[in-house]
């Protein structure tokens, strides 16, 4: 029979930083499932792709500054 969750969470809290990294790391992997190689190699050609544009000036970037200032102000609307 399997243990109740909240015996469980204790000893989650027992844990060192590492092992509860770890023991996330795992529960996030089980959860997600097997990777995807399709969205892999699409993730990896749009990472070349922008990262083609920023080397060619075709696109000004914008620092994160700003554009979290910007989110904040549309969000207080």
């Amino acid at each position: 029979m399997a243990r109740p969750v909240s015996i469980i969470q204790q000893e989650i809290r027992a844990l060192s930083s590492a092992d509860k990294a770890q023991l996330l790391r795992t529960l996030l992997e089980e959860l997600d499932g097997p990777t995807d190689a399709d969205a892999d190699a699409a993730w990896a050609a749009e990472i070349q792709r922008r990262s083609g544009e920023i080397d060619h000036g075709l696109v000004q970037c914008i620092p994160a500054e700003e554009v979290f200032r910007k989110i904040d102000t549309l969000v207080k609307k």
